[in-house]
């Protein structure tokens, strides 16, 4: 990967990471802590913005997987603002996010690398945006549009399955961890279709509502499964080394917190509301080791850096 994409990656990763933290943090009530890391959220998207429109001239298509976790970025920070209350601002995130993501869609996501679930993830981004706007407006069409999206995220996790390598789960840098993260974000967006019903809007039949409680709910057990399953991996196949991937770990493990808050709320489980808790107590302490992981490599980077360059003169 090149400097200049590299770059975009981190940015775009961390924006990712960060975002859904800041959703995970407001569902369990946590406001303040919501809104700092919503703006730390921002601002790296702002910066990953910058650095692939410098990117660009070669085409959107051909920045992926960078290009794609931007627009599930755009879609997160998206669903952070409607909780806030910015509803225009979210609504033109969703309008920016669908765009890219209509052109980045049959593009190529990294092989067979963890990358190839960010179409997935992307997707069932839009899904929890859209689900979250029209519970916040009261819009039918919007929610029946998140459904759609919502199966075509399932469909498309399917086909990144089956292209998948599994040795990744032994080799991978961090982003084999989406394989776990996109079924999570998934659940979140068919917990947050299950809520935005209303006797208002009345979008879904007895029939339906059982169809999304049942996804739901199985695929956050899947995710809550795949998770110990990649943890178990880790402690035996360990990774000593940074690795900007190691975000796509982070954002698995917020977004699973994120998806059981959400399915708890969905559902009115308490017990689960608790479990969440956990959950996103231990996300926010990877994003803190990931965030001291990446500044001390990138000091010892500077270091050698400094080094090579007195050896040469």
């Amino acid at each position: 990967m090149s400097g200049p994409s590299l770059f975009a990656t981190w940015w775009s990763a961390y924006a990712l990471a960060t975002g859904i933290v800041s959703v995970g943090l407001d569902s369990a009530g946590y406001e303040v802590l919501s809104h700092l890391a919503l703006a730390l959220a921002c601002a790296a998207w702002l910066v990953a913005a910058a650095g692939l429109a410098q990117r660009a001239r070669g085409g959107w298509r051909a920045q992926t997987p960078a290009a794609l976790t931007a627009v599930a970025a755009t879609a997160v920070l998206g669903t952070g603002f409607s909780a806030a209350g910015l509803q225009p601002l979210a609504e033109a995130l969703l309008a920016l996010a669908m765009l890219l993501w209509a052109v980045l869609l049959t593009a190529e996501a990294g092989g067979r690398r963890g990358t190839v679930f960010l179409r997935c993830v992307a997707t069932q981004g839009l899904a929890v945006l859209g689900a979250t706007l029209a519970a916040a407006d009261a819009s039918a069409w919007l929610a029946h549009a998140a459904l759609v999206l919502f199966w075509l995220g399932l469909a498309l996790y399917g086909f990144a399955l089956f292209r998948f390598q599994p040795r990744q789960v032994e080799e991978g840098g961090g982003d084999h961890w989406l394989a776990a993260g996109a079924l999570a974000v998934s659940a979140l967006a068919g917990a947050r279709l299950l809520s935005a019903d209303s006797a208002r809007l009345y979008l879904w039949n007895e029939e339906n509502t059982d169809a999304l409680r049942t996804t739901a709910v199985t695929l956050l057990v899947l995710a809550l499964i795949a998770c110990v399953a990649l943890l178990l991996a880790e402690l035996f196949w360990p990774r000593h080394h940074y690795d900007v991937r190691r975000w796509a770990t982070v954002f698995a493990a917020a977004v699973t917190a994120a998806a059981t808050l959400a399915v708890a709320a969905a559902l009115d489980v308490p017990w689960l509301d608790a479990a969440g808790e956990v959950l996103l107590w231990a996300a926010v302490a990877a994003w803190l080791g990931c965030t001291a992981w990446a500044v001390t490599s990138a000091r010892a980077g500077t270091r050698r850096s400094r080094v090579r360059s007195r050896a040469r003169r």
